[in-house]
């Protein structure tokens, strides 16, 4: 097979979930400029329409659906929204996240808030989504964590500042990676590939005290754009990884070498 077609994904039904956010916005037009039918599924419908209007301009089509993933009966409707409308789903890119929690010692109602949509919800809809693909043939899931997911926070980071790294995240973050490798073993039978995406620090408006400090640790010499990820989501969602599966990749400029 040639590199380019590899690369590919003409034709493939792509549904990310947050595609609104600033990675998942950098995904959506990394998968439609692949030449992937997407799909963005999000509660803020609003700003996903605003999303799909500023990809228009790129001449990109991004087809927007609504879903609140800690809602049951809003996930199968959206499940039998796609079967209906494009029937089938090649590649689900599982990057929605709440983040009720913004301190560790925020109430302890946050983090169940955090358990009903990052766990129990996304739980749910990755069983939902990874069935449609099964059933049409199989295909792909790209779980986005994080590199707290992995490692414990720098708190030293966080000094002098009003930010902190609240224990939900790293919680649930953990556990999508787990989930991961479960989830390889188990829907590898019905040909469907599963892999984890952990970005590192993000830029996106931080104080300059915490940069400064960040990327004195990074070997790269910067926080993460919003464009760092686009190759790599591709690349886990098209056959150019097609013997890939149950990994995380870690992309944090370095940062833990």
């Amino acid at each position: 097979m040639h590199i380019k077609e590899m690369q590919s994904l003409k034709n493939k039904i792509i549904l990310i979930t947050g595609g609104e956010g600033l990675y998942g916005s950098r995904m959506l037009e990394a998968l439609s400029e692949a030449e992937g039918i997407v799909i963005t599924a999000s509660p803020f419908i609003e700003n996903a329409n605003k999303v799909a209007i500023q990809m228009k301009t790129k001449g990109l089509h991004i087809n927007v659906k609504y879903v609140d993933q800690s809602d049951h009966n809003s996930v199968l409707f959206l499940k039998d929204s796609i079967q209906r409308e494009f029937g089938r789903l090649d590649v689900f890119v599982n990057n929605a996240v709440a983040r009720p929690m913004k301190k560790y010692l925020d109430p302890l109602e946050l983090f169940a808030e955090s358990m009903r949509i990052n766990a129990i919800g996304m739980f749910d809809i990755t069983r939902e989504m990874a069935d449609l693909i099964a059933n049409n043939g199989g295909g792909t899931i790209v779980n986005i964590a994080s590199m707290q997911g992995m490692f414990g926070a720098d708190f030293n980071l966080y000094e002098g500042t009003q930010m902190d790294s609240p224990p939900d995240y790293h919680f649930h973050k953990g556990g999508m990676i787990a989930f991961t490798k479960y989830l390889a073993r188990k829907l590898a039978p019905f040909k469907v590939r599963v892999n984890c995406i952990s970005p590192g620090g993000l830029f996106s408006g931080h104080p300059d005290t915490f940069v400064s400090r960040y990327v004195q640790k990074v070997p790269l010499g910067r926080m993460a754009g919003p464009d760092d990820i686009k190759g790599l989501v591709v690349f886990l969602a098209s056959e150019a990884s097609a013997y890939i599966n149950g990994e995380n990749i870690l992309m944090d400029g370095g940062l833990h070498a």
